[in-house]
């Protein structure tokens, strides 16, 4: 869209987009900082047009790393400069800064706009999303929104099939399941607009449907030997390593979710059965959980000796006052990151280490000793086995069975 700008004229356009859109002083600073050099860059340089070739000439030479690097790497270290690197090329391709946060005062939208979100959030709960589902489909037609409010569409009746062609066109680049997510997202949201009288078309049919084929990769794991080190490497002195070991412990030996973990509450806890109850987050089943005798005693000690005092009815909270469960969407990523680290496990590139890599480890586990699918489907909390049926490619030994000798085959040919 504004291919043909200067450099100076795009980065002055974007600045204004960022202070309208409510971006802090001190965020606006930084890309102003940022934005300073790379033009000092491309006056030397002799260049007047922006190209993601001059930026990343410009990050090899002040940061020692460009945007293809990056990729490939998947190397946080330069987030901050990426990021102000592609708001530049966003703005030049688009016309609008893509892929941003929502900023702690939001920008005000039209009228119309903020009456319609509303409407379509009803709209959600009525049809009861989950909470994580609803709020991903609401954000992702904020991004929408904000498109359209870029480009000085005040109203939906004024949406054509060319505003959702090019606003699909900024989705490239992204994962395969990210854009069949927004698509999924964005016709839905028209067909609510119809609906509702703010369009006299439906315009979803206009939105073109991607195939996702599930093919399910493969789950990271760690080895039983990682799992001790990550264990013994707990600091079990001090309440933060009381509590933490009581979770990892939890996810290790039992499989839970950490979203059930986060959800104990004290009296989930029947040391008559030597059980934890609970109603499951994801599946909403309720199921009981055994209290193996390593994972009561660590939660005993958590409770005498690491606990704050608090009047939270949940089991684990958080140690910086407040003293509050968890909040809704922490993950508790921080804590198996800190522990493998100290532990000085090893772990391939791109592999996921969160929380869920100790149930895919239980699961590994338990295959390996020959424990029924359909087991080890409960144990984990899966409403089918279908779910469960992933592990089998981390199953080596077992599909190490399942290989055919060439040679007996050509033989009974």
């Amino acid at each position: 869209m504004n291919q043909g700008r200067s450099i100076r004229n795009l980065v002055s356009e974007v600045l204004a987009q960022l202070e309208r859109l409510n971006y802090s002083e001190n965020t606006r600073t930084t890309y102003r900082r940022f934005y300073n050099r790379l033009v000092r860059f491309a006056d030397s340089a002799g260049e007047r047009i922006y190209s993601e070739g001059l930026g990343n000439r410009f990050l090899q030479m002040n940061y020692k790393f460009d945007m293809n690097s990056y990729k490939a790497s998947l190397h946080y270290s330069f987030r901050n400069e990426t990021r102000f690197m592609r708001v530049l090329g966003d703005y030049q391709l688009h016309g609008a800064i893509l892929r941003r946060r929502t900023t702690r005062i939001p920008y005000k939208r039209t009228p119309q706009f903020e009456e319609a979100l509303k409407g379509y959030y009803k709209e959600c709960v009525q049809r009861n999303y989950s909470e994580s589902g609803m709020r991903s489909r609401v954000y992702r037609t904020e991004l929408f929104i904000d498109y359209l409010d870029d480009h000085g569409i005040t109203s939906f009746s004024s949406l054509n099939c060319h505003h959702l062609s090019e606003y699909i066109r900024t989705t490239a680049g992204y994962h395969r399941k990210s854009i069949s997510a927004i698509l999924t997202t964005l016709r839905s949201f028209l067909t609510f607009l119809y609906l509702k009288g703010y369009h006299e078309k439906d315009l979803s049919g206009n939105v073109p449907k991607l195939k996702q084929p599930h093919y399910p990769g493969i789950p990271s794991t760690l080895k039983p030997e990682d799992v001790r080190r990550l264990l013994m490497s707990v600091d079990r002195g001090n309440p933060n390593g009381k509590r933490d070991y009581a979770i990892l412990l939890m996810v290790a030996r039992l499989g839970m979710r950490i979203k059930d973990i986060k959800e104990i509450k004290l009296n989930n806890l029947n040391w008559a059965t030597k059980s934890i109850d609970i109603v499951q987050h994801k599946t909403k089943q309720r199921t009981s959980y055994p209290i193996l005798d390593d994972i009561g005693w660590a939660i005993i000690d958590y409770l005498k000796n690491g606990r704050p005092k608090t009047e939270s009815p949940h089991l684990f909270v958080r140690h910086n006052a407040p003293f509050e469960a968890f909040g809704t969407n922490a993950n508790l990523y921080n804590i198996i990151t800190k522990y493998t680290r100290l532990a000085g496990i090893k772990l391939r590139t791109g592999a996921s280490h969160g929380m869920h890599s100790l149930r895919h480890t239980l699961a590994g586990i338990l295959l390996e000793q020959g424990t029924p699918l359909p087991v080890i489907s409960e144990i984990l909390g899966h409403m089918s086995t279908i779910s469960t049926g992933i592990y089998l490619k981390i199953d080596y030994e077992g599909l190490l069975k399942c290989a055919l000798d060439p040679d007996e085959v050509f033989q009974h040919d």
